[in-house]
């Protein structure tokens, strides 16, 4: 029996029996990215070429906090993401003064506009969920640094609370508007913060946590929510009750669980399996070998094949066409 792409992942998230695992990989595209067609038709466009079973929209990373006054600068190299040129945040006190945002205007109007779009060009055959980061990260983001955001949490822990349920207001109501457009879900991810190499878990607990599950719940009638826990030394297992249908991570990284180990621990579908830096270096047949032998650890429990980050946009096409065609997607 062949299935459909969302009756592939469906299956796959409810751990029923499915002819394979559903497959995907993402990545930006910097020049393209800064308009709402380009990153559209960006979007499209990668899917169309590949046919991966379902679409991770892949924005640009700073559109959560353009709207607050963060502007960022790209360098002349396509393949480079990037850099901050001015953060709203320049002291503890600004914390105060930020508002909540209409999650249908600026940055974040255009992105609800540009998941319109897509939604339109997947015809109702692909599902598609949209990136979204966490309170905490939103928040380290309109800070010049993550050293100067630690010292804001360390120095003025009231006035980044406060900073941080304005956010959490923002973004909940913007992922009811991801919804109402008709995503599948979230990708939701960490970035930096869900990481003891940047906080302990008491800390997550209390800057982290309890903002989350607010973002969650605004996500709860969506059946196919993601979370990604970011970087070496993630919170993997402090975070695994989540509110959640999969999971992304780094799971060859340092101080991260392996697939295999996650197994033991783990209640959610592992989403994962694929290197991004084995993508970009190995050659096709490699990758090939690699991700067969991921699906025989599986051992017929439920996986998504996926990469443990977006890929690089320098990633040989000759990899990922090897990639689709080992699922035949």
């Amino acid at each position: 029996m062949k299935y459909t792409k969302v009756e592939r992942v469906k299956a796959a998230l409810s751990g029923d029996a499915v002819d394979r695992p559903p497959v995907s990989l993402w990545r930006h595209f910097y020049r393209e990215e800064v308009t709402t067609q380009g990153l559209v038709d960006s979007m499209l466009g990668f899917q169309n070429r590949y046919g991966w079973d379902f679409m991770k929209v892949n924005p640009r990373a700073q559109y959560h906090v353009e709207d607050w006054g963060a502007t960022f600068e790209y360098p002349d190299d396509p393949n480079e993401g990037p850099t901050p040129t001015k953060a709203p945040i320049q002291s503890i006190e600004q914390w105060d003064y930020l508002e909540p945002l209409s999650p249908t205007k600026g940055s974040l109007g255009n992105q609800i506009d540009a998941l319109n779009r897509i939604k339109k060009g997947l015809n109702n055959e692909v599902p598609f969920i949209m990136t979204v980061f966490n309170p905490i990260s939103i928040a380290g983001q309109l800070v010049g640094s993550e050293e100067t955001f630690l010292s804001h949490l360390q120095l003025a822990a009231n006035r980044v609370h406060s900073g941080l349920d304005v956010i959490t207001e923002t973004f909940c109501s913007y992922v009811s508007e991801i919804l109402n457009v008709g995503a599948d879900g979230i990708f939701f991810a960490t970035t930096a913060w869900g990481t003891t190499d940047r906080l302990t878990e008491d800390d997550y607990d209390t800057f982290g946590r309890p903002y989350d599950l607010q973002i969650l719940e605004a996500a709860r009638d969506a059946w196919f929510n993601v979370l990604h826990v970011c970087r070496d030394n993630n919170m993997l297992r402090q975070l695994i009750d989540y509110p959640i249908h999969a999971i992304n991570w780094d799971s060859h990284a340092p101080g991260n669980s392996s697939l295999q180990e996650a197994r033991s621990f783990l209640d959610k579908v592992p989403m994962g399996g694929i290197s991004r830096e084995n993508l970009l270096n190995l050659d096709a047949r490699e990758i090939q070998s690699e991700i067969e032998k991921v699906i025989r650890d599986s051992e017929n429990t439920p996986i998504i094949i996926a990469p443990n980050c977006s890929i690089s946009p320098r990633c040989p096409e000759v990899n990922v066409s090897a990639l689709a065609e080992t699922f035949n997607v």
